[in-house]
């Protein structure tokens, strides 16, 4: 007889030792799948993998870039699924941020210069992340919603509120698009460091990064998030507001998101479609789960994401495939390292004529 339960802790090196295994046992699938089904040499299309990742100075700013947003949106979801708050909102939350800074920039531009016109833009973004975080977490806290649902719809709602405004604001009358805002004046750009206009975005998203480590393990707040994920009942018994706990949590979750919606807008592409968030409030979701909802480990897997897809998008470009394929290659490495972390939470428990082995 097999059984499976769940481990204690596994030792950090063997856990390493079996997440590059599984790294190791998706790359060969990975040839062998690539040999099959287009006949190139699996070598060139690993190569294609870096070359889209750091093949040049621009294509390596690029994936910071990218790997910056992700990471800022993995870590405003973290508190929420600290407290087993399953916010899946990010995207609508995102938008809403987003959708801040443009109306600042388009209403605003004219009246203030960037250095005043930035922190309204700021202000603003955050507090409308949050304004829809902070819904359904009022919801939840009242009448016991359910969050996962609640919190998906509200992405649908942002996203067409979005698209209201691209058709208010158009430019020209009938295009579906806003264009670059303020592309004369600037206003509301972030301001170019050292030569790179990604580097203000990578610098803000690590300072947030760090806070919010800090926040969750050395404050008192971070430890009230622990206990009401454990058990809201054993929170009120200890005395703890767990609607009041709740609601903070998720208007800190949402402003962060508010936040990357600021930097996708007035760092990154000075305008806003529906599209801006680019499905990063999902894929925030796995790369939470696979550091274990601990913000310093999420840098190395934003950074796995980030070099994925921008080397997706290399091997598509050098060598004609479909963009899909690319992308079949990153849900594999993915599945592996998915699955892995199994065998690092669980064992086998074997039972032989009376006899137990683990494996």
């Amino acid at each position: 007889m097999i059984h499976i339960a769940k481990r204690k802790q596994m030792p950090w090196p063997q856990a390493l030792a079996i997440r590059l295994g599984a790294i190791a046992l998706a790359l060969l699938v990975c040839a062998v799948l690539t040999t099959v089904l287009t006949s190139l040499n699996p070598v060139d299309v690993f190569g294609a993998l870096f070359k889209g990742a750091f093949g040049s100075a621009r294509k390596f700013w690029i994936m910071m870039q990218e790997l910056a947003i992700l990471l800022c949106v993995s870590v405003a979801l973290t508190p929420a699924f600290r407290m087993k708050f399953w916010n899946l909102g990010g995207e609508g939350q995102i938008l809403m941020g987003a959708l801040a800074s443009a109306a600042c920039m388009i209403v605003l531009g004219d009246r203030f210069s960037s250095p005043i016109l930035i922190p309204i833009m700021l202000v603003a973004s955050c507090a409308m992340g949050a304004l829809w975080a902070v819904i359904p977490s009022l919801f939840k806290a009242k009448w016991d919603t359910n969050e996962t649902l609640f919190t998906l719809m509200m992405n649908y709602v942002a996203t067409q509120l979005v698209a209201f405004f691209v058709i208010v604001w158009e430019v020209p009358k009938g295009s579906g698009t806003i264009g670059i805002i303020n592309q004369a004046s600037e206003a509301g750009w972030l301001p170019v460091i050292g030569g790179n206009k990604y580097l203000l975005n990578i610098i803000i998203v690590a300072i947030v990064t760090v806070l919010m480590y800090g926040y969750l393990r050395y404050t008192k707040h971070g430890y009230e998030i622990s206990v009401v994920g454990e058990s809201w009942r054993t929170a009120r018994y200890v005395g703890m507001h767990v609607g009041r706990i709740i609601a903070r949590t998720l208007l800190l979750s949402g402003a962060i998101c508010g936040l990357a919606g600021f930097l996708l807008v007035s760092g990154t592409h000075h305008t806003i479609t529906t599209t801006l968030a680019g499905g990063v409030g999902f894929t925030a979701v796995m790369v939470a789960w696979l550091a274990k909802f601990n913000p310093l480990t999420m840098v190395a897997s934003s950074f796995l994401l980030a070099f994925m897809s921008c080397g997706a998008g290399e091997i598509s470009t050098s060598f004609g495939l479909n963009h899909s394929f690319g992308d079949i290659l990153t849900g594999i490495i993915l599945f592996f390292i998915i699955g892995s972390e199994f065998f690092i939470t669980y064992r086998f428990n074997i039972h032989k004529k009376g006899d137990e082995a683990d494996v």
